[in-house]
C-alpha cells in the first residue's frame, strides 16, 4: 500500500490536465422544423418605405413571409414576380441573437440570374441610435447575378462606406454549383473571410477607432435575396423567376 501511494505521488507532477481548445457552439439553426424559428429570427417585410424606400439601395422587391420557407431541412428564400411586381424574403436575428466576436459559418447555394443579389451579412445592434454606417456592417457574402463567379466580402465603416474600399472580390469558377460554406472569423484585432475554408480576405486596420473599427460590440445576422438596385443592377432577367437562395445551416462559435 505504501509503495502504491509513493508511486502515485511520484507520477502526479507529470499528469497534466487536458484542456479542450475546440470552440463553443453559441448558435445553430439547421432549419429542420416545418417553419422559421421565430425565437431566433424575425421577418423584414415590405419595400422599406417610408423610412428606407428600396431598402436604401433602390431595390425592386417587396419582402413577404410567404417567400421564406423551410423545405427538406433547408431555408429557402424565393425571388418571384407577379405581374409587374417583384417579391422576395429577408430575415434577421436582431434583438433575438446577437454576438460580439466569434466565427460564423453559413452553408448556402446561390440563386442564378441577372438582377439577383443574395447576401449573408451583419449589422451593429445599435443601428437604431447609431445610424449606418456608424453602426458598422460586415458583408460575409454578396453575389450579383450579372457577374457570375464572383463573391464579394466587404466592411462598411464611417471611414469606408457606400462603395467601400475595405472589400475583396474573389473569383471562383462554378461557385453557383452546389453548396458552399461562407465563414467569417471575427475578434478584437481582425476580421477574416473564408470560402470553403480558403482565406480570401483579412481586415485589420492599424488604427482602430470609431471611424475605422465599429466592430467591438454585438452584431446581428441578416439573410436576404434582393432584386435589382444599385448593386444588383438596373437590368433584371424576368425569365429566371422563380429562383431560390437556399441555406443549409447557420452556425456561430466562440
Amino acid at each position: 500500500m505504501i509503495v502504491r501511494v509513493f508511486l502515485l505521488l511520484l507520477l502526479t507532477p507529470f499528469l497534466v490536465p487536458t484542456v479542450s481548445s475546440a470552440p463553443r457552439l453559441l448558435f445553430s439553426d439547421e432549419f429542420n422544423e416545418d417553419s422559421l424559428d421565430l425565437n431566433s429570427w424575425s421577418y423584414d417585410l415590405g419595400d422599406g418605405c417610408p423610412n428606407l424606400c428600396g431598402w436604401g439601395n433602390n431595390e425592386w422587391q417587396s419582402y413577404t413571409k410567404k417567400n421564406v420557407t423551410t423545405v427538406n431541412n433547408h431555408l429557402v428564400i424565393s425571388a418571384t414576380k407577379q405581374g409587374d411586381a417583384y417579391y422576395s424574403g429577408r430575415i434577421t436575428s436582431k434583438d433575438k441573437f446577437e454576438f460580439t466576436y466569434g466565427t460564423i459559418e453559413v452553408k448556402a447555394q446561390l440563386p442564378i440570374g441577372k438582377g439577383l443579389w443574395p447576401a449573408i451579412w451583419m449589422l451593429g445592434h445599435d443601428i437604431d441610435t447609431n445610424t449606418w454606417p456608424a453602426c458598422g456592417e460586415i458583408d460575409i457574402m454578396e453575389y450579383v447575378g450579372k457577374s457570375p463567379g464572383q463573391i464579394h466580402t466587404t466592411l462598411h465603416t464611417p471611414e469606408s462606406y457606400g462603395q467601400s474600399f475595405n472589400t475583396k472580390i474573389t473569383n471562383i469558377d462554378s461557385i453557383e454549383e452546389g453548396f458552399h460554406v461562407y465563414k467569417t472569423k471575427w475578434d478584437a484585432n481582425q476580421i477574416q473571410f473564408y470560402i470553403d475554408d480558403l482565406l480570401v480576405y483579412t481586415f485589420s486596420p492599424e488604427i482602430k477607432n470609431d471611424k475605422t473599427w465599429p466592430f467591438n460590440k454585438p452584431f446581428y445576422i441578416i439573410l436576404n435575396l434582393a432584386i435589382g438596385g444599385h448593386f444588383g443592377g438596373s437590368y433584371v432577367d424576368d425569365s429566371i423567376f422563380p429562383e431560390d437562395f437556399v441555406i443549409d445551416y447557420v452556425k456561430v462559435y466562440q
